[in-house]
């Protein structure tokens, strides 16, 4: 159910997005290559570029497709926009895609100057899957390492991150305690977790790698989240814990939730990419919105204690 969701709301998002002129567009650029695999981006340039990036992250269920490719929207706003597809599941699992994305984010950075994008302003986005893999890359993006390919040897760590509905904590998927590492409410998801998730402690361990909430911290760069309370895949308890972590430890972070909404597909997502929008504006380019970005911390619930991988016996 929810790769359909997500890659319909992506044909919505980019309807609604409205553009003075198409954008130039390069296709199946190469990014990485491994186990037989090229994978690729598509490249949209603006007419009016504005020096930063977008990297967007084509990822429902963690499946990856070219036809989800279309991209009139960031480029709308003077955005260079790199359309990333990764290595799909269940060939793939979510610990390797999680690597392809960072890989990505080193791939444009590298390639900055060619596209004339800022190194030090590349933006992500995505939802659902794509919105986890945008918090795993906020979260956990690192430092290069000295390798013999110098790609490797940039950060992946983005410098603003907008997403819809994300998942963000495995362990306690809608309610305390509800682990959904392949099993459960994810039980179809089980081959994109793979071997590590058939035991108990396979999964507690796994489900921590994973989950962006039990990695955020004062550095990451900041988050904007848009996610329905009427969710019935990914709980929007998944997004108020995120942003209550992130306030704890005084990383930047704000959240709007749409009433009534579920997994994509409202009449006002194009308004809330506008709003992504205003939000890479703001981190990225030092252009303050209309109105500002302030969601009431009252609202916040706790977050639940991180739970201690099970033991052998």
């Amino acid at each position: 159910m929810l790769p359909r969701l997500t890659l319909a709301c992506l044909a919505l998002i980019c309807a609604g997005s409205v553009r003075a002129e198409d954008p130039e567009r390069v296709r199946d650029v190469i990014y990485a290559k491994h186990d037989g695999v090229a994978l690729t981006m598509d490249v949209f340039k603006p007419a009016k570029p504005n020096g930063a990036a977008v990297i967007k992250i084509i990822s429902g269920g963690w499946k990856s497709n070219h036809n989800g490719i279309s991209d009139g929207t960031w480029p709308s706003h003077g955005y260079t926009t790199f359309v990333v597809v990764h290595g799909t599941q269940p060939r793939f699992q979510v610990e390797e895609i999680v690597a392809d994305l960072n890989r990505a984010v080193r791939f444009v950075r590298a390639h900055a100057a060619e596209y004339g994008v800022d190194p030090h302003k590349i933006g992500v986005t995505g939802g659902s899957a794509g919105g986890h893999l945008s918090l795993m890359l906020a979260t956990r993006g690192a430092p290069g390492q000295p390798t013999k390919d110098p790609i490797d040897t940039l950060s992946s760590r983005p410098d603003a991150v907008a997403c819809f509905y994300p998942p963000t904590d495995y362990l306690n998927w809608f309610e305390p305690g509800d682990n959904a590492v392949g099993i459960g409410k994810l039980a179809e998801y089980a081959p994109a977790f793979g071997v590590k998730a058939t035991t108990a402690e396979g999964r507690e361990t796994l489900g921590r790698a994973l989950s962006p909430l039990y990695w955020v911290h004062k550095e990451q760069p900041p988050v904007y989240i848009v996610h329905g309370d009427a969710d019935p895949g990914v709980s929007v308890t998944q997004s108020l814990r995120f942003l209550a972590k992130c306030h704890e430890v005084g990383a930047t972070c704000e959240l709007t939730i749409r009433k009534g909404a579920g997994h994509g597909g409202w009449a006002e997502m194009p308004e809330d990419v506008n709003r992504m929008a205003e939000w890479f504006d703001l981190q990225l380019l030092g252009k303050q919105p209309a109105k500002a970005f302030n969601f009431d911390q009252s609202t916040l619930p706790s977050t639940p204690a991180a739970k201690k991988p099970a033991t052998k016996k």
